[in-house]
């Protein structure tokens, strides 16, 4: 897994010294939860050893990459007219059964409070596994006239639910604790149809400025979001096969207004009930992230979120003062311009400790600053993903990072999709796809019948249909049932 070895010294070293490096060496697709595990550990981004299954402790430089995907979300959310709002954890159960579709399909997953040690409560208290019932039930107190519509609203809070399948680190826990959620009302269906093509775009913005291919589905009405007309899912792929709904756009019509009472007085002096739609997304995006571009010699942060852009490393001999403080000035004038930067001049290590150091943490970009970049006034960037490096004068060297940061998102583009290739098996002939490894793309014309004997050849799950998809789909093809049609299903098994 990890392995420690006596090279010779580099550039910038005493004498003909041996040093001992870091190396993180595993690949992910032979064995991806042992990598997933040792990633998430080794490069500080969450402890699972809390005595709470499902419930992990975010180290600070996890923390930092989860606030800077955070940060995507809310601006992305701000730009459409979306404001933040914040809801109570603990929801009556009076008010939790408003609406029974809900209720049974969060009752099994949903905690309990019945009371304290000492006193127990007259009515339960659940804790929310998402907020529907709970914002619902103001929204009754605060929407009356069509004046207040429509309403956009989204909370950044935790949620919990009793998981019942194996909890994975960020993938599948018991309390989310980044979890994203927006919620709208509105008065027509049509209006309601709208956000949910905008909510269709901003979550399309987002996994693409994280780069992050995925496919579109419409999933099935057996299969639906609880107390829903419909949800589309965004779905990526795992090292091992396994697919990820990165995350949900519901159309709630008005089934929760019609529970909770939610209506207004429309222009006509009418009464109606508003139409609903809700999206979320939780830490389980940043998972995706660490899985799909980490490699052989650990993480790989795209650099926009990055918790470090870019590391400093000095290349200097015992007292060379003025190295150091060029360093330090590189640091400053970077800070300046507002990138993520870090100064590795710890004298415990020697440059190429810090190399493979750096790279197992997945900052994409490094800077080396020796004699000679400290007399001519220049920096050497190295990039994570190429053995490529370029010296520029330190007043370019801004612009010079942002042109590298530019080329490594189209390697971990190029990457990402072809790992998505990897994973997924496209055929008209499902039963060839049992017991392999991947997603499976099958023409699909949408009958349950027919998603029953697409499930029993391949072994998995009718996640949806598609709707949009990163890979071209063929033509028309007879499903599994011999009917003709050009709609496909996306097939697999989940996290």
């Amino acid at each position: 897994m990890f392995s420690w070895i006596r090279v010779s010294q580099g550039r910038g070293c005493i004498g003909a010294m041996a040093e001992q490096r870091y190396i993180f060496d595993m690949d992910k697709y032979a064995d991806f939860p042992k990598w997933y595990h040792s990633i998430l550990r080794e490069a500080g981004i969450v402890d699972i050893r809390y005595p709470v299954k499902g419930m992990n402790v975010w180290m600070p430089y996890g923390f930092k990459a989860l606030r800077l995907v955070q940060g995507i979300m809310r601006g992305l959310l701000e730009e459409t007219g979306h404001e933040e709002a914040y809801f109570p954890t603990l929801i009556p159960e009076s008010v939790f059964s408003k609406e029974k579709e809900f209720l049974e399909g969060f009752g099994g997953e949903t905690f309990v409070v019945e009371g304290t040690m000492t006193r127990r409560f007259g009515e339960k208290l659940f804790v929310r596994p998402t907020s529907e019932t709970v914002m619902y039930y103001m929204w009754s107190l605060w929407i009356k006239g069509y004046r207040d519509l429509p309403v956009k609203m989204y909370q950044v809070v935790n949620v919990f639910r009793y998981e019942t399948k194996a909890t994975h680190p960020i993938l599948r826990v018991r309390e989310i604790m980044s979890f994203i959620e927006a919620h709208t009302a509105h008065r027509t269906m049509e209006e309601a149809e709208r956000q949910v093509g905008e909510a269709l775009d901003i979550y399309k913005k987002f996994f693409d400025t994280l780069l992050l291919p995925y496919f579109i589905v419409r999933t099935p009405p057996w299969d639906t979001f609880s107390g829903a007309e419909y949800n589309y899912d965004f779905v990526t792929a795992m090292p091992d096969g396994k697919g990820l709904e990165l995350g949900s756009v519901i159309n709630l019509g008005q089934k929760f207004a019609r529970a909770f009472g939610i209506r207004f007085r429309d222009a006509d002096g009418s009464e109606k009930y508003v139409y609903q739609t809700c999206y979320g997304v939780s830490e389980r995006t940043l998972g995706a992230v660490i899985a799909v571009h980490g490699d052989n010699k650990g993480l790989f942060f795209p650099p926009v979120i990055a918790p470090i852009q870019v590391v400093i490393v000095p290349i200097a001999r015992e007292g060379e003062r003025d190295v150091l403080e060029y360093a330090g000035r590189v640091k400053r004038v970077l800070e300046r311009s507002g990138v993520r930067v870090y100064l590795d001049d710890d004298p415990e290590h020697t440059p190429g400790w810090k190399y493979y150091y750096w790279d197992m943490k997945g900052v994409p970009t490094r800077i080396e600053v020796g004699r000679r970049e400290a007399g001519a006034g220049t920096v050497t960037i190295a990039r994570r993903d190429v053995r490529r490096k370029r010296t520029v004068a330190l007043d370019d060297a801004v612009e010079a990072l942002r042109s590298v940061w530019s080329e490594i998102n189209d390697e971990l583009w190029r990457r990402a999709l072809e790992h998505l290739r990897r994973m997924t098996i496209v055929t008209d002939k499902p039963e060839e796809a049992y017991g392999r490894r991947g997603l499976v793309v099958a023409p699909w014309s949408g009958s349950r019948e027919c998603a029953d004997r697409l499930e029993e050849a391949t072994g998995k799950q009718v996640l949806g249909t598609i709707v949009e998809s990163p890979i071209e789909l063929p033509g028309k093809a007879r499903d599994i049932c011999g009917v003709e049609t050009d709609r496909y299903a996306l097939l697999g098994v989940t996290y």
